[in-house]
């Protein structure tokens, strides 16, 4: 489910990997539902496999999959593999370190490399990285393996990251995260021409009950977290458009989320649909063109360009700005010249 994978067969001992008890008001609700938005990087069948396998049980019996939980239930979920240990492995990963001082340190962070240890990601990450080359870094409470982090990107966005050095840092920091006082800017490269070339998007976002894996636009409100992306046209490019985003709110996925839903999806995003030629014509010559461009940035084509906030000790604003790493900027160049010759 979260760190491993369910197995039709189970050893004779089982390892406690979940432990769930339920509000006393809770609701009755099937147990593959609740559990699905409880655990991340979960799927309903294998919630189910897990049921059907004996690893899910409630109050220390099975269960059937259609379960209702009941309040003050207690449901728990184990694996014949024992918890993984949530030290974190030191690592002697280059670090693009763009500022430090005794508070804290921006990082950019190159596409590829993934911020925290996960499940199927549990080395070569940013984390292990600063464990490296820093000690004692801060957690904050509940975050246990991810020393230094008060936020992320995505594996393969680009970009600035803050990452606390102290305990003063990690408060604060955390803090202006929580009250949406931080200031960050995204430049994406997207699929056609806004009209108008600027605007708000203020629609709800959250996991897909289809897919864990993406978050998707609840336009009615009904679902998910409230979520604002303001954007503004850069360059358009007839095919493509340069944006900006300035985040209000830091929902996971919430940019690719919301261009997908204004039917923008970035470019070369595979998750939400961004890998083939959405706008264009159907001739093979330019089909290549796209082709060529996808193998040029391999990865959506995001990056984390501002970063802006109160310094938790001097109480100056800080703001940091990154260059477009080469993949992003010669995609750009590609198709300011097709459009120019074509």
């Amino acid at each position: 489910m979260q760190q491993e994978e369910i197995v039709d067969e189970q050893d004779d001992k089982l390892f406690e990997h979940h432990r769930i008890v339920a509000d006393p008001k809770q609701s009755a609700v099937r147990i593959d539902k609740f559990l699905m938005a409880r655990l991340p990087n979960v799927t309903r069948t294998k919630i189910q496999g897990g049921i059907h396998s004996g690893l899910v049980k409630v109050n220390e019996k099975d269960i059937i999959p259609n379960y209702k939980v009941r309040p003050h239930d207690v449901i728990t979920v184990s694996f014949p593999e024992p918890p993984r240990d949530t030290d974190v492995k030191p690592e002697n990963i280059p670090l693009n370190i763009f500022f430090e001082d005794d508070h804290l340190l921006i990082v950019n962070k190159a596409a590829g490399m993934v911020v925290h240890p996960a499940f199927q990601n549990w080395s070569g990450t940013l984390v292990n990285a600063l464990a490296f080359h820093f000690q004692q870094l801060p957690q904050m409470p509940g975050n246990d393996g991810r020393p230094g982090l008060v936020h992320r990107i995505d594996k393969d966005t680009s970009g600035l990251l803050v990452i606390a050095k102290t305990e003063l840092a990690i408060t604060s920091l955390a803090k202006q995260f929580f009250d949406h006082s931080i200031e960050r800017t995204y430049w994406a490269l997207v699929w056609g021409e806004f009209d108008p070339d600027h605007g708000t998007i203020n629609v709800n976002v959250g996991r897909s009950p289809k897919d864990r894996r993406i978050t998707i636009a609840f336009p009615d409100g009904d679902m998910g977290r409230t979520a604002i992306t303001h954007y503004k046209v850069l360059k358009a490019m007839r095919y493509v458009s340069l944006i900006e985003c300035k985040l209000e709110t830091g929902r996971t996925h919430q940019i690719r989320a919301h261009m997908k839903f204004k039917g923008h999806p970035i470019f070369n995003d595979a998750l939400y649909g961004g890998n083939e030629a959405l706008k264009g014509t159907v001739f093979s010559k330019y089909k290549q063109f796209v082709e060529n461009c996808f193998k040029i940035i391999p990865r959506q084509a995001l990056h984390a360009k501002t970063l802006g906030f109160i310094h938790p000790v001097t109480k100056e604003f800080l703001r940091f700005d990154s260059e477009l790493p080469s993949d992003f900027t010669e995609a750009i160049e590609k198709w300011e010249h097709y459009v120019k010759y074509t």
